[in-house]
């Protein structure tokens, strides 16, 4: 029987974005995460065979956590929260925000380890069936106009502040209701 794990992988996924937080993507390398944690390198590498699949681990975590706040608002009828989700969610995760919207998918993906290909193929399938049941529930409206307002113009409106190490300020949240009013002909968008 073999020893029980010192670190758990959240806790190994953790170290990785607090260090990319800090000082950037090139900065994570399996020896960093391990000093982090006070961990010999290989027991990483016997999680994670690669300092890629680690690293793409991590943004699938992070696509999969904020994606749950704008699929639950999005199933609720309220594409206002949907769109509200993204500077609330960069406010409360500002290193996976970073991540997010500054590690850009092509980025990971050139060294993408294959097996994460099914979790990358369906990665985006939630917030697809979320916006098509939408659409179902409201038929008056445009997948367009609800994608435009619910994930363009949020993520726009982050996206400086972030690239700026800053947090959205609740100005952004304002300016995000004004364009769900003006662009979706709906009570509570």
């Amino acid at each position: 029987m073999g020893r029980a794990a010192k670190f758990s992988q959240d806790q190994i996924l953790n170290a990785a974005l607090a260090i990319t937080a800090e000082a950037g993507l090139g900065a994570v390398t399996m020896a960093a995460i391990a000093a982090r944690l006070g961990a010999p390198t290989g027991s990483l590498y016997h999680r994670f065979s690669s300092r890629d699949l680690l690293l793409a681990t991590v943004w699938i975590r992070s696509v999969r956590s904020f994606q749950r706040g704008f699929v639950e608002a999005l199933a609720t009828g309220d594409a206002q929260a949907a769109a509200l989700h993204t500077p609330r969610w960069c406010r409360r995760h500002p290193a996976e925000a970073a991540l997010l919207l500054l590690h850009r998918r092509q980025e990971l993906a050139t060294r993408w380890p294959a097996e994460l290909g099914a979790d990358l193929d369906t990665l985006n399938a939630q917030v697809s069936d979320a916006l098509n049941s939408f659409i179902a529930r409201y038929p008056g409206v445009d997948r367009e106009r609800l994608t435009f307002a619910t994930v363009d113009v949020p993520y726009g409106a982050v996206r400086r502040y972030l690239l700026e190490r800053r947090s959205p300020p609740p100005l952004v949240d304002e300016l995000i209701t004004s364009a769900c009013h003006a662009v979706l002909p709906l009570p509570n968008a």
